[in-house]
């Protein structure tokens, strides 16, 4: 189920990049045991034949993560954004877990593609590990003509973190759980918090306008999603999911990322049943999309022409 708001403009006027991108419409999107989704839909507002592209954001992060990419593809194609349950403007849900970020995908699916049309479908973080949890699905299988996978990993996460600058080993992982894990509340953004966020998420290069862009972004997480959220990443395994995952992929991680490590994309691009691609962008790190904005977004208008396109014109 979902329900319909038209918005009163198709894009922010701004020169800035990483500010918000109004959408040309909005849904609530029910998924399967009734949680509201916020979804919106940026793009050429008569052309419902533009080729498709499906955004799914990462931990603590909502639909302004994927500003960039959003402002840059919806000149051309469809591009459908949505906020994770508990995060952005979805409300929190009591079920957290990867069933149910493979339902709440499904359902995005299902409300804004017609039967059977293809797309891109890009995720970032635990944005890539939905998509993992929905390789198998039907509905993903649907509409799924091929997906990017940004700076993301299907298991091990808390003890392959670069986080706590620790040998690996029991402490460091202890030490990374409490940390990631921390019920702490994050408060308004300061000059202390924006360098701790650089350090644990970001390279070394990044901006200060990138800085204060994922910032605004993962400080205006709930705690308690962010906590509760962080009890699922923790646990995680999904390479079962990687193997499910049938459709041509690209595997995108920076070489500076500690939350996911380039031997996760490694593991992911060995074990992908049609890995197409994997990219190491150089002093990047977790923040790829905001990091590297331009090669992710080269990256899906790649993956578009190669796969949506190709697929409507045979």
């Amino acid at each position: 189920m979902s329900r319909t708001t038209p918005a009163t403009a198709t894009a922010t006027a701004t020169t800035d990049p990483y500010a918000p991108v109004e959408p040309g419409r909005t849904l609530t999107v029910t998924s399967a045991d009734g949680a509201a989704l916020h979804v919106e839909v940026h793009g050429p507002a008569g052309n419902p034949a533009a080729p498709a592209v499906v955004l799914a954001h990462g931990w603590t992060c909502s639909t302004a993560f994927w500003a960039a990419q959003i402002r840059e593809l919806s000149a051309e194609h469809r591009v459908i954004a949505y906020d994770q349950r508990g995060h952005g403007r979805s409300p929190a849900s009591e079920a957290c877990g990867t069933e149910a970020l493979a339902d709440d995908l499904e359902a995005v699916l299902a409300a804004t593609l017609a039967p059977g049309e293809p797309a891109v479908i890009a995720g970032h973080s635990m944005g890539g590990m939905t998509i993992m949890a929905a390789a198998s699905r039907p509905g993903f299988r649907e509409h799924a003509a091929a997906v990017l996978l940004c700076s993301t990993g299907s298991s091990a996460l808390v003890a392959e973190s670069l986080v706590v600058p620790l040998r690996p080993g029991r402490l460091r992982t202890w030490l990374t759980g409490r940390i990631l894990g921390s019920r702490a509340p994050l408060g308004p953004v300061t000059r202390l918090g924006s360098r701790i966020l650089k350090y644990a998420t970001m390279g070394p290069g990044s901006s200060p306008a990138m800085v204060a862009a994922c910032a605004r972004i993962v400080h205006a997480c709930p705690r308690r999603a962010r906590y509760a959220w962080s009890r699922v990443l923790d646990a995680l395994d999904l390479d079962h999911g990687v193997g499910a995952l049938r459709v041509p992929t690209a595997v995108i991680v920076g070489t500076a990322d500690r939350m996911t490590p380039p031997v996760h994309a490694r593991r992911l691009a060995a074990a992908l049943p049609d890995c197409v691609s994997l990219t190491e962008l150089p002093g990047v790190g977790h923040m790829s999309p905001v990091e590297a904005p331009d090669l992710v977004t080269t990256k899906i208008r790649e993956l578009v022409a190669g796969h949506v396109e190709l697929k409507e014109g045979a």
